[in-house]
């Protein structure tokens, strides 16, 4: 049977970033948006790679893992049967939020009490006749859930009446449930929700409502965010002010597409200005502020450490050196401001979790230490250990472990035993160098493991870029980073997004005198004063 010859070896076309999106533009004119779309994200899929492999930022391994290999990193995928090997004999409990919810579980649903229809409170009991009758504390609760479009319209026709001699037309009056205007302001609200939380692309919006019969084009969704954002813009300017203040933050990017950044650079590129930048981004801070936490976004061409040096200049000078997590990158650390510096052990782990088909026992050593501190991480959290118990904690149980791990891969390297250029040896070298900052929860209290907490905040940016593809303007970018940074802190917080932009419309006023007093986890007093005031 003849085999088909291997197919030949296609010409490498590199293309600039300049020439990228030239190339991109003229495509728009010619293809369908969907398949404009498709094409766009798998000429930029190459690109990514391209860049990759030629800057040597990523292992062969990740970068299959990234593409279409395993995406989990957990012990239990990578090294099959480690639990059972450590001695873990408790089965794994089942997570919070599977199987039947109760009717408590319903919030955000509307409470209609129902009284029985034939007994009450005091009668004589029908089935013994001799009992009375008394409310029960725990009602019977049924939950009904129905489908509706999350933007509504009402149709009000006013009648008009026409005098039959001297034509006059007398209108009835617009009831005050009509509003001021065509879109309520809740609107704009909802609508920066389900774009800048939920990561639902504008146009796709406009087809949703479509099919209810309440057309609501992109254009004019547009203008009813940017309106909405007038308020939380000032609570997000003081929320800057007061993360800046904080004693924990966290810091990270993604790349970003913003199509008027783009056209900056692609100017700056032809005049050949060696110093150009390229790199659209958008960064993440979370800031743990006594028991809150605040999410901030920020997208344009700074870079995470830019970003957070720029936030930490309004912080109160007489404040402590605060602790800053986030990876190893250099341009992550701000280079004007002093930091107590903490490494994420997440990204240490990873240089070796790559690197397991190559060498697995070297790397198996390392990724069941590190799963040792986990552990004992999660047994910290589960008895509520308060920041100073938890360094002691860790300093008692934690420490015998590192630096056990930390001699002993330096004795493979000074033993020859690994070489200081393979993958391994540069895995060892990440740790090794950095092993202060990585270690820092052995130190000081509070420090985190790692940054996960950002790269999970980052999924949002994340989410908007592959569903809407880019923001249009700095402007646009800006506008989402508002709502981004507010709607996440919402979430850390536990508080409902679209009741707090409301109250916020509710009590504009009094919200333009002091933003501070309108956080997302202060608001109710703030209510509750306005009110008794009134």
């Amino acid at each position: 049977m003849a085999t088909m010859p291997p197919p030949a070896t296609p010409e490498i076309i590199r293309l600039s970033p300049a020439d990228l999106e030239r190339l991109l533009g003229e495509l728009r004119g010619l293809l369908p948006p969907p398949t404009n779309q498709l094409v766009e994200s798998l000429l930029r899929t190459l690109q990514w790679v391209l860049a990759l492999l030629e800057e040597k930022t990523a292992t062969l391994a990740r970068i299959r893992r990234l593409i279409g290999g395993k995406q989990s990193e957990k012990s239990s995928v990578i090294l099959p049967g480690t639990r059972a090997q450590e001695g873990s004999s408790q089965p794994k409990s089942k997570p919070k939020g599977h199987g039947r919810r109760a009717a408590g579980d319903y919030p955000g649903a509307q409470l209609i009490q129902v009284p029985h229809p034939h007994h009450h409170v005091g009668d004589l009991c029908p089935k013994c006749l001799r009992g009375l009758l008394y409310l029960f504390k725990t009602p019977a609760r049924i939950v009904h859930i129905v489908a509706q479009p999350f933007l509504s319209a009402t149709v009000f026709e006013l009648e008009r009446l026409r005098c039959a001699l001297c034509g006059a037309l007398l209108t009835a009056p617009t009831p005050p449930e009509a509003g001021a205007g065509k879109y309520d302001v809740s609107v704009g609200f909802m609508l920066a929700l389900m774009r800048f939380g939920a990561g639902l692309p504008m146009y796709r919006m406009a087809k949703w409502q479509n099919y209810f019969g309440v057309p609501v084009p992109a254009t004019t969704q547009w203008g009813l965010i940017a309106a909405a954002a007038a308020l939380p813009e000032l609570v997000f300017r003081a929320l800057v002010s007061a993360a800046a203040q904080g004693q924990l933050l966290h810091h990270d990017d993604t790349y970003m597409r913003v199509q008027s950044l783009r056209r900056e650079i692609n100017a700056e590129l032809e005049t050949d200005d060696p110093d150009a930048r390229t790199g659209i981004f958008t960064t993440a801070i979370l800031a743990r502020v006594g028991p809150v936490r605040i999410a901030l976004f920020f997208t344009g061409r700074q870079h995470a450490g830019e970003n957070l040096q720029d936030l930490l200049r309004q912080r109160a000078t007489e404040l402590a050196q605060p602790l800053v997590m986030c990876d190893a990158l250099a341009r992550n650390v701000p280079k004007e401001l002093a930091v107590v510096l903490a490494n994420c052990l997440a990204h240490a782990r990873r240089q070796h979790v790559d690197q397991i088909e190559n060498f697995p026992a070297e790397c198996t050593q390392v990724i069941e230490s590190l799963a040792k501190v986990y552990r004992l991480e999660e047994q910290a959290r589960e008895q509520q250990l308060s920041d100073v118990e938890r360094l002691a904690f860790h300093q008692e149980h934690s420490r015998p472990v590192m630096d056990e791990l930390q001699k002993w891969m330096q004795d493979q390297l000074d033993q020859k035993r690994v070489e200081p250029n393979s993958g391994l040896g540069h895995a060892f070298n990440y740790m090794l160098k950095r092993w202060d900052p990585l270690t820092r929860f052995l130190s000081v209290p509070g420090a985190p493991l790692d940054n996960n907490l950002t790269e999970q905040a980052l999924k949002t940016a994340i989410l908007h870029r592959k569903n809407s593809l880019s923001y249009k303007t700095a402007n646009g970018a800006r506008v989402g980073d508002i709502f981004m940074s507010l709607i996440h802190t919402c979430a850390l917080n536990q508080v409902n997004p679209f009741d707090y932009f409301m109250a916020l419309e509710r009590h504009a006023e009094t919200v333009k005198k002091n933003p501070a007093d309108w956080f997302p986890w202060n608001y109710h007093l703030a209510v509750a004063t306005s009110a008794g005031s009134g």
